[in-house]
């Protein structure tokens, strides 16, 4: 059974745009489907929620908040080495762990989880080592997708749909 959900940002909870205004205020827009699927997670069904990110945003630490994220990590370069840290914290077992990312910098995480997955939008590096490529693309559902997928895998459907009835 699956304990803990990793999240990648850039190209995963976002599209992998980063705009900056003139004032040189950064912009992200996330889904709103992979965030009441997150907090359905963390709030409704009391799982574990990290976030692990190589770039660092005022903006990720406000949307972390909002989901209720147990962990934020910005600014890593060495994400699995984070995730070790967590998983040893929380005595969790890395095949209680599910890991989204996009690109390289993901790659030694998303190896080592009990799930791994890919948004479609990802690299075709990552696509060939994860156990599932999601239909949606990165901050367009690709969250919500493999939210889904493990509640599904889990027996927690009725528990999902039933916490917001």
């Amino acid at each position: 059974m699956i304990e803990l959900i990793v999240l990648d940002v850039d190209g995963t909870l976002t599209n992998g745009g980063i705009t900056y205004t003139s004032n040189g205020d950064e912009l992200k827009t996330f889904d709103v489907a992979d965030g009441l699927a997150v907090a359905t997670w963390t709030k409704k069904l009391g799982k574990k929620a990290a976030i692990i990110t190589g770039r660092n945003s005022l903006i990720v630490e406000r949307r972390a908040k909002e989901l209720k994220i147990n962990f934020l990590f910005q600014g890593v370069d060495n994400k699995d080495h984070v995730l070790e840290n967590i998983l040893k914290k929380e005595n969790i077992s890395w095949n209680q762990v599910a890991v989204i990312g996009d690109d390289l910098n993901d790659y030694k995480m998303l190896k080592k989880a009990g799930l791994s997955f890919c948004p479609a939008s990802g690299s075709k590096y990552i696509k060939e080592i994860v156990n599932i490529v999601c239909k949606n693309p990165g901050g367009k559902g690709a969250v919500r997708e493999m939210i889904e997928y493990i509640i599904k895998e889990d027996g927690l459907e009725e528990e999902f749909i039933k916490s917001w009835l």
